[in-house]
């Protein structure tokens, strides 16, 4: 599971802008004003029938500031990207 979930900066992140964007999803911010230091982003890669799935989670992130259920806060009522 992404840590960005859970981080002060997910709607302002530059990295979690890119993972949003890997997996297709709306976007919390079109400008994301934040760079974070050393994210390490682990992408899994599955082949699914006729074509191959990534998905790109956060693990490590040295600009990592815990605010747990952030996303949620951001979007009331949606499922949480897991």
């Amino acid at each position: 599971m992404c840590i960005c979930i859970n981080c002060l900066y997910v709607d302002r992140c530059n990295t979690y802008f890119a993972v949003e964007a890997q997996h297709q999803q709306l976007h919390l911010t079109e400008n994301p004003d934040f760079e974070p230091l050393q994210p390490c982003i682990n992408v899994n890669i599955r082949t699914k029938d006729d074509y191959i799935e990534t998905e790109w989670d956060v693990v490590g992130c040295d600009s990592f500031i815990e605010e747990m259920g952030k996303w949620a806060k951001l979007r009331p009522g949606e499922a949480i990207p897991t």
